[in-house]
């Protein structure tokens, strides 16, 4: 898979930790991994700046992060030297590429909606989480009242914000899942029949904002 100059190029970061959605995804992330053991061994597809990453090691698991966002990866190394960072694609060839035995848990955050060959990347992320191991992915939610909430706070300008530092915009993205569709007759069954996973779950987190926060 090659990647165009355009997209790496609306893809920078500039500096590590965390940031937006993470206030929300990371809580929820780590109930998810809880009963884990330490050393654990996790995979994060599209670790961005690696600050995800970051969070997992101190709390004693093993991490290796791929970003085709060759920035991400350079400051995911500088500012967590323990974990593993890698310019890779996530597809079908991963866990190849990469050299590794298949991961206790694989985990994908707000990256799927972004993707022009999702099953590819099922794929791949099947092919690298082991036999009875876990892959965590997340999605924003773009439903009926979501969209409503937006319109009625007047906060779709915000919330598509095209100069959105870090990712590429959500007015650019190639599609957007979200939870009404995620189910047996729609979605969620490429990740069930197409890639092979088993469903245990699924649930929305919404973000806890402040009083003089915007939407």
């Amino acid at each position: 898979m090659s990647t165009s100059t355009p997209f790496l190029e609306s893809s920078k970061y500039v500096q590590a930790g965390l940031r937006g959605c993470h206030s929300y995804i990371l809580p929820d992330l780590l109930k998810l991994c809880s009963g884990l053991r330490a050393g654990s061994r996790m995979l994060d597809v599209g670790c961005g700046n690696g600050s995800i990453a970051t969070e997992l090691i101190k709390r004693g698991f093993k991490v290796t992060g791929i970003d085709m966002a060759e920035a991400g990866i350079r400051i995911a190394r500088a500012s967590c030297p323990e974990a593993r960072f890698e310019v890779l694609p996530a597809d079908f060839q991963l866990l190849e590429n990469l050299g590794e035995k298949p991961f206790d848990v694989v985990y994908s955050l707000e990256v799927i909606e972004h993707l022009y060959d999702p099953r590819n990347y099922l794929a791949g992320c099947f092919a690298a989480t082991r036999k009875g191991g876990r892959f965590i992915c997340s999605t924003p939610y773009h439903g009926y009242l979501k969209n409503l909430a937006l319109s009625l706070a007047n906060a779709w300008d915000h919330h598509h914000n095209p100069l959105f530092d870090g990712a590429i915009s959500s007015s650019s993205a190639a599609r957007h899942f979200h939870l009404s569709s995620l189910k047996p007759a729609s979605s969620i069954s490429v990740f069930k029949v197409r890639a092979g996973f088993r469903i245990y779950g699924k649930r929305c987190s919404l973000p806890r904002r402040g009083p003089n926060e915007r939407a």
